[in-house]
């Protein structure tokens, strides 16, 4: 099994400290360009939404960003595993907590941190913000405090109120028991639970698979003391005693035998082999502790070879991760204008969950977006970054919001409902994020041409400690130096010096043999080999010894890739070309040739566009191809169209796959309004795949997105080479190698 994702503190301290410190900021939805503008958003005009809000307080969420906007509470009380560190410190996390929103559902959240521990003030903040949130999401509030906060502010507000760090593990965690008992032939009513920890994580997943339709009188609750039964009196409360048991049971090795399920929310090691041995056939384990279980999957299958297990860990089957719910979860809410999140809208969330596990994956999603996973003992639970979440669970809590009359906007119909949630998340985000996982899956080893460059040893390290893939270094001496400053260990890293590396005689060889009739005597290649970390790197990759590379932040694009091009071909049949990809908020745009071909053929645009649209498959994106030029069909006209026009009659000789039209310019390409007056264009909506004319537009466009848009670019991504090559900008960020090394290793970029 993959070894547990790993980073040192200085990178997990820069990622925080980059750029503008933290994680979030805030940017207005509306043009304020003018004066008007601002009139607009402001005084005067303000004054118009503020009468009707007054008149009808349910417009705030028509005039507002109310509808869309949670509140991510905490005291800083339960932090993480870390206990109580207070309210500051928690900031960091609770900023995390609304990036997720962000990232998986696109719910905008704010971070607030309390400076108290007293429930009442703390209840009396949060109930005196309702005005400004559409949900509160209480996190990281030590038991039992935090049933008192969470139930008495439902009581108390008219908007969703939910304590993620209950109700997110029992969501997660019941959608994997439906699954388990589904696979197992168990029937839900009929199972023995045993639940170990009584804080409120372990108390929710108890109600919530009571109401899911198990046995009250089948689950058994253990704390540090022991069984809670009924007639204890030692460490209870009322939360344990609405829970004590009719057992004579007094420990954890007594209620385990025969039980069916074992639901761990305590303590690493808690349960043992011999208690697993003891359970019933088939037993299903959540061992839900971090950051280490109650028991290792690979003990408990030792003791239990049947057993279905599920832990808290990415680097292990069937992860329990909370970030599978709360997003959606409040997606749904907030989109029926619910009251509240109640318990119907957790059942519903959690069958919504375990019917896409059970889902076939189709062949492009699981290509695109590394869903590989089959249903069954090692996949009952959907992996995280799984694209259909936005359309499969909002959808369900919305349903159940409306049938239990909590809803106060219901939704109409929801095929179009769907529809939008779709939109709203720019598909390669998770392809981004999958991508990592297959790089960890298959680790490659990448060459860092540039070693001698702190940029590149911190990128080097972070792929290293991320555990997806081996970094093979070509430097000098001094890197070592270096690697250790960083807070790296030296000896971990396999470095090599062109200088005495014993792999020379065999790289000269072998490049003299390429270049002896191209004007280069067996001297000016040793001193090619000797001198230039390019032609070593790409000598290294040529003869096997690494598997790909990464270089260009100490030259000029063209520079490296000359070089690299003495030694590495481009791929049999194929153009070499690069690809800068644009990733907004809800959408990607791909542009090429942006670094390569000065003039190119028809017949290579054709190319360039067919493999583009094959980068975007991988990238997740359904490929629109747009032929850009300073012409659409022909006005006005100009000399150098013919070879756009060929490049669209090559693609209809070829009978492609995938949408295209040109020429055209870059608006009517990309703007749905000046579609229509081309009725005839046989793109079905805006270009996603902008194919330029010539590597001078190209490169200018790039160059210039890069740095005056406000979304990320990604590249260029250098595709068509015999071997995977990857030749950054000289301005990259060591998360730029990185993310070019990761995407090389996993096969998007190639």
């Amino acid at each position: 099994m993959a070894e547990r994702l790993q980073f040192s503190e200085r990178e997990a301290l820069d990622f925080h400290t980059q750029g503008r410190p933290g994680k979030i900021e805030i940017i207005a939805s509306k043009p304020m360009a003018t004066q008007r503008d601002l009139a607009l958003a402001y005084s005067p005009g303000v004054a118009v939404p503020v009468k009707a809000i007054a008149a009808e307080p349910d417009t705030a969420y028509d005039y507002t960003a109310k509808g869309n906007l949670v509140a991510v509470i905490s005291n800083g009380t339960a932090i993480l595993g870390l206990g109580n560190l207070g309210a500051l410190a928690s900031k960091p996390v609770m900023e995390g907590k609304a990036v997720l929103f962000k990232r998986f559902a696109d719910v905008d959240s704010i971070d607030l941190e309390l400076a108290t521990e007293d429930v009442d003030r703390f209840i009396d903040a949060v109930e005196l913000m309702e005005p400004s949130f559409g949900g509160i999401n209480l996190e990281d509030i030590k038991a039992p405090e935090c049933f008192v906060i969470e139930q008495t502010l439902r009581e108390r507000m008219n908007i969703p109120v939910f304590h993620d760090d209950q109700h997110g593990t029992a969501i997660i965690s019941a959608a994997g028991l439906i699954n388990a008992c589904h696979i197992t032939g168990r029937d839900l009513k009929d199972i023995r639970i045993v639940v170990n920890g009584a804080g409120a994580a372990s108390i929710s997943c108890t109600e919530l698979a009571k109401a899911l339709g198990v046995k009250p009188d089948n689950v058994i609750l253990c704390d540090s003391k022991g069984v809670i039964y009924q007639g204890r009196t030692e460490g209870m409360n009322q939360w344990k005693s609405a829970h004590a048991a009719r057992t004579d049971a007094r420990t954890l090795a007594e209620a385990i035998k025969g039980a069916d399920v074992f639901y761990g929310l305590s303590v690493a090691g808690a349960l043992t082999k011999e208690m697993v041995k003891s359970m019933a056939p088939k037993p299903i384990i959540f061992a839900m502790a971090n950051p280490d279980p109650e028991i290792l999957p690979e003990d408990a299958l030792e003791a239990a070879p049947d057993a279905i297990i599920a832990t808290g860990r990415s680097d292990y089957p069937n992860q329990v991760n909370n970030v599978l719910g709360f997003p959606f979860i409040f997606r749904g809410a907030l989109d029926v204008r619910a009251t509240t999140i109640n318990e119907e809208m957790k059942v519903a969330a959690a069958h919504a969950l375990a019917a896409l596990a059970r889902q076939q994956v189709h062949e492009d999603v699981a290509a695109a977006y590394g869903v590989a996973h089959k249903f069954g003992p090692e996949y009952i639970i959907p992996a995280p970054f799984d694209p259909r979440l936005i359309e499969t669970i909002p959808p369900a809590v919305a349903q159940a919001a409306m049938d239990t009359g909590v809803a106060r906007k219901p939704i109409e119909d929801m095929a179009c409902y769907r529809e939008t949630l779709r939109a709203r998340l720019n598909p390669t985000d998770s392809v981004l994020t999958s991508a990592y996982e297959q790089a960890r899956a298959h680790p490659k080893r990448v060459l860092f041409a540039e070693a001698e460059e702190e940029v590149v040893l911190r990128a080097a390290i972070a792929f290293k400690d991320g555990g997806y893939g081996i970094p093979v270094l070509v430097g000098v001496d001094e890197t070592r130096d270096m690697l250790a400053k960083l807070g790296a260990d030296p000896a971990g890293f396999e470095l090599h010096n062109a200088r005495h590396s014993p792999l020379v005689p065999k790289m000269v060889e072998t490049l003299y043999e390429k270049l002896k009739r191209k004007g280069f005597m067996r001297r000016d290649v040793e001193r090619m080999v000797n001198r230039d970390r390019n032609i070593f790197g790409a000598l290294m990759v040529a003869l096997g010894e690494a598997d790909m590379m990464v270089t260009g932040v100490t030259r000029p694009f063209r520079s490296s890739l000359v070089e690299v091009m003495r030694v590495i071909e481009p791929a049999p049949g194929h153009t070499p070309f690069g690809i800068h990809l644009l990733v907004g908020r809800n959408h990607s745009v791909f542009l090429a040739d942006t670094t390569v071909n000065e003039r190119p053929t028809a017949e290579q645009l054709a190319d360039i566009a067919e493999q583009t649209a094959a980068v975007a498959k991988r990238m997740g994106q359904e490929p629109r191809v747009a032929f850009l030029s300073y012409s659409t069909f022909g006005n006005p006209p100009g000399k150098w169209l013919d070879n756009i026009r060929g490049a669209v009659a090559e693609l209809d000789k070829r009978g492609v796959e995938f949408e295209y039209e040109g020429e055209m310019a870059p608006d009517v390409a990309l703007n749905p309004a000046l579609k229509k007056h081309y009725p005839f264009s046989r793109l079905s909506g805006p270009a996603n795949v902008l194919v330029m004319p010539g590597l001078q537009s190209a490169n200018i466009s790039a160059k210039l997105l890069r740095e005056l848009g406000g979304e990320r670019m990604i590249g260029p991504m250098l595709i068509n080479m015999a071997h995977s090559v990857q030749i950054a900008s000289m301005t990259s960020t060591a998360g730029d190698l990185m993310t070019l090394a990761v995407l090389a290793a996993a096969g998007i970029a190639r």
